[in-house]
C-alpha cells in the first residue's frame, strides 16, 4: 500500500503540493494569500478575476491555480509593459548586462526547483527538464559575452511580445525573453495554456528581482490575442505554435510594421534510399523518442524506398521496442512520459482509429511499463509508440504533424516519389537524408524544403551560435538563433534575413 497524507492522498501528490511550498518560500510575491499564482506585469503582480487549474499530465492532478486575466486587464498590461521600455533601453549595455547576471544567478540558486516544478507542470522526466533548464542557462551565458559584437550599432525595437508553446518553456520562450530584454527592449510573454505556466512564473519572478523589465500574462489565447499581437505598443511578435494559430497571427502583422518570428508546425521527413548503415540509423530512431516526440523538430514521416522497407520496419522495432514508457518522477527508469494532457492523447487515438478503418497498417503498437505506474493511477494521458503504413492520403495524419510517439511509414519507388512524400507540408523546420551515395544525399538535400537538412543524422533547433527557421508554411519573418536571435528584434545597418511575403 502506498502512503498517504490525507485520508486516502496518496504520497505522489503530495511533492507537487510541496514544491509549491517551497516555491511559495522562494518567490513570496508570486502568489495570492490562497496560495493561488499572479502576474508579474511591469514591477507589479496583478490578480485576475479568475483562475484555471494547472492540472499535471503526470497523474491529472492540480498543482496550481494560474491567472486567467481578461482582455482589458492584458491591454492595461502592455501598456505599463511598454511603458518599461524607455528607461530599460537608455541603460549602457553593461548595466543590463550585469542585471541579467544577476537574472541567471537567482536561476542557478532554484535550479532544482524549477526542474521539479517543470517536471510536474508538462510532464518531463528530470533528465529531459534538467536539459530544458541547462540548455537557457548555458544559452544566456554564451550571449553574455558574445552581445557587445552583436549589438555594434543596433538599436532595440520597444516592447516585444511571446506567444509560445508548452513544450521548451526555458530553452526557447525564457531564453528568448532573456535575449530579447538583454538588447534593450522590454518583453511580455503569454503562459502556455497547456502547460509550464507553474514554473514560468517562478522563473519571471526571479527575472523581475534581478531588475529585467519582464512581464508575464495568464489568459485564453482568443481573449489575448488582440492585446499581444495587435496592440499599437507592440513592436515585435514571437510566436512558437501550430499553424493555423501562426497564421491568424501572420494576417494581422504582415502589412504593419511590426517586427515578427513566427515559428509554426511542419511535417519533418527522413528519406532512406540506397542505404545500409542500419544500427546507425536505430541509435537515431530511438533517440528521436525524446519527450515523446513533442518537439517541433521531431521526424515523425519516414519515407523509405521500396526494397528497404522490410529491413527499417525490423530495425525500427528492434529500437523502439526498449522503450519505456510511464510516470516519469517515480524512480523507475522510463524513456519518456506523458502526452501534454489526456484529451492530446486521446485525440491521436482516435486520428489511429480511423486510419486503421481505411485500411492502414499498425507495424508497430507499443505498450506502458507497468512497473513505472502507481497503483490505480490515471492513465489518461500516456501513449505508447506507435508505427502506421500505407496511410490514406484523406487521412488528417498524412499532412499533420502528430506532435506525439506516433510514426508514418511511406513506400516509394522513384526519387521523385520519395522527394514529392517528403515534402507533403508545404516546408518544415528539418528534414534527412539517409543513403550510402554522397553524391545522392547532396542531390536529394538539396530538394528537401527544409531550413536544416542533416545526411545520415538528425537534424535539431540548435543553440547559441546556431541559426534557425523553416522553408514554407513552416515559418514567418525573421530567423533566430545566435546573432539572428538579436537582430530579429532589433534595428541596425545588418539585414535581418527571415522567411518574408516577398
Amino acid at each position: 500500500m502506498l502512503e498517504t497524507g490525507r485520508v486516502g492522498e496518496p504520497l505522489r501528490h503530495l511533492e507537487s503540493r510541496r514544491l509549491l511550498i517551497e516555491a511559495r518560500r522562494a518567490v513570496p510575491e508570486a502568489f495570492d494569500a490562497q496560495g493561488r499564482l499572479l502576474s508579474p506585469v511591469a514591477g507589479r503582480w496583478v490578480a485576475p478575476p479568475a483562475w484555471f487549474s494547472a492540472v499535471s499530465p503526470i497523474d491529472c492532478s492540480v498543482i496550481a491555480e494560474l491567472p486567467l486575466l481578461g482582455a482589458s486587464q492584458v491591454a492595461a498590461g502592455v501598456e505599463h509593459a511598454a511603458d518599461e521600455f524607455a528607461p530599460w533601453a537608455a541603460r549602457p549595455l553593461r548595466d543590463r548586462a550585469h542585471a541579467v547576471a544577476e537574472a541567471v544567478v537567482l536561476l542557478h540558486a532554484h535550479r532544482d526547483l524549477l526542474i521539479r516544478i517543470l517536471a510536474w507542470d508538462i510532464g518531463k522526466t528530470l533528465p529531459t527538464a534538467a536539459n530544458d533548464v541547462d540548455r537557457c542557462l548555458a544559452g544566456i551565458a554564451w550571449y553574455l559575452e558574445q552581445m557587445d559584437g552583436m549589438l555594434e550599432d543596433r538599436e532595440p525595437l520597444g516592447l516585444i511580445s511571446n506567444i509560445a508553446s508548452w513544450n521548451y518553456p526555458f530553452s526557447v520562450l525564457l531564453l528568448n525573453v532573456l535575449v530579447q530584454a538583454l538588447s534593450g527592449n522590454s518583453v511580455i510573454a503569454k503562459i502556455p495554456t497547456q502547460g509550464g505556466g507553474v514554473s514560468l512564473t517562478i522563473a519571471f519572478a526571479l527575472l523581475r528581482r534581478a531588475g529585467l523589465p519582464v512581464s508575464l500574462v495568464g489568459g485564453r489565447g482568443r481573449d489575448l490575442s488582440e492585446a499581444l499581437v495587435a496592440h499599437p505598443r507592440i513592436a515585435g511578435v514571437a510566436f512558437i505554435g501550430g499553424r493555423a494559430n501562426g497564421g491568424e497571427v501572420h494576417r494581422r502583422l504582415r502589412d504593419t510594421d511590426k517586427r515578427y518570428a513566427l515559428e509554426m508546425e511542419g511535417v519533418n521527413a527522413y528519406a532512406i534510399t540506397h542505404f545500409s548503415d542500419w544500427d546507425r540509423l536505430a541509435e537515431q530512431i530511438r533517440a528521436g523518442f525524446d519527450f515523446g516526440k513533442q518537439r517541433c523538430t521531431a521526424y515523425t514521416r519516414w519515407v523509405v524506398e521500396k526494397p528497404l522497407v522490410p529491413k527499417f520496419v525490423r530495425t525500427y522495432v528492434d529500437a523502439v521496442s526498449t522503450l519505456r514508457v510511464g510516470h516519469p518522477l517515480l524512480g523507475a527508469h522510463v524513456d519518456f512520459g506523458p502526452l501534454i494532457s489526456p484529451s492530446k492523447a486521446e485525440e491521436l487515438r482516435a486520428l489511429i482509429a480511423e486510419a486503421r478503418e481505411q485500411g492502414t497498417q499498425v507495424l508497430h503498437q507499443g505498450e506502458l511499463a507497468e512497473d513505472a505506474f502507481t497503483e490505480r493511477q490515471e492513465r489518461g494521458a500516456y501513449l505508447p509508440p506507435v508505427l502506421l503504413f500505407g496511410i490514406s492520403r484523406d487521412s488528417e495524419l498524412y499532412l499533420r504533424e502528430p506532435f506525439g510517439p506516433v510514426d508514418i511509414l511511406v513506400s516509394v519507388d522513384s526519387e521523385e516519389e520519395l522527394l514529392r512524400e517528403a515534402n507533403v507540408s508545404n516546408g518544415a523546420l528539418v528534414a534527412s537524408v539517409a543513403t550510402d551515395d554522397p553524391e545522392l544525399a547532396r542531390r536529394i538535400a538539396a530538394r528537401l524544403q527544409a531550413f536544416k537538412v542533416g545526411i545520415n543524422a538528425l537534424r535539431s533547433r540548435g543553440d547559441r551560435e546556431e541559426s534557425f527557421g523553416g522553408r514554407g508554411g513552416s515559418w514567418a519573418g525573421a530567423f533566430v538563433g545566435g546573432t539572428h536571435l538579436v537582430r530579429a528584434f532589433t534595428d541596425g545597418p545588418h539585414p535581418t534575413e527571415g522567411n518574408w511575403p516577398t
